[in-house]
């Protein structure tokens, strides 16, 4: 199985807020991307995939609530978990709007740093779980595609032999590379 890193976006219009949260995520086994706008978070969603997403709630242009709002309405980065991080004294009102817009959590400033180290330990976990169960399922239905073409060879006289058991034997060696990858 391919060993990818799993992959943060910090999301806030301050860029001495991106450097904190990544000195509070060093160590993780994360790569935490930063960007300082909603437009330029939606545009690395259309790219790349990410592990959580940590959004600032209050932004100029696009704020946060309508940048997770845009983020839940897509179809490839609707189950990303979104933590919104807000400087905002506790407002449950807004708290109430970032959970309708989503969010798993809604921390506001300051925090424990250790605490946000632990939720985000937690979506990596959960995120390199998923990552390997859609690998395994791809192992999976390639090695049922192999025991379709022998099955065919076995009971269908019409096609050639030879091209079958190629086909099943690539099949087969794409399963074992996908395995020796682990």
């Amino acid at each position: 199985m391919t060993r990818r890193t799993a992959k943060a976006l910090a999301v806030d219009d301050r860029k001495e807020n991106l450097l904190a949260l990544e000195a509070i995520l060093q160590g993780l086994p994360i790569e935490v991307v930063g960007v300082t706008s909603g437009d330029e978070a939606l545009k690395r969603l259309l790219v790349d995939d990410y592990a959580v997403i940590l959004i600032d709630a209050q932004m100029p242009g696009m704020d946060g609530f309508e940048t997770a709002g845009h983020i839940k309405n897509r179809l490839r980065t609707r189950h990303v978990p979104i933590v919104f991080l807000t400087a905002v004294d506790y407002d449950s009102h807004l708290a109430y709007r970032g959970y309708q817009a989503g969010a798993v959590d809604y921390i506001t400033k300051p925090f424990d740093p250790w605490v946000l180290r632990s939720k985000i330990a937690v979506f990596v976990d959960l995120w390199r779980l998923n990552t390997e169960v859609v690998e395994r399922a791809a192992e999976r239905d390639e090695l049922g595609g192999a025991v379709d073409d022998a099955l065919v060879m076995l009971t269908d006289p019409a096609d050639d032999p030879a091209e079958v058991l190629a086909r099943v034997r690539a099949r087969l060696a794409a399963a074992r590379d996908r395995r020796t990858r682990r």
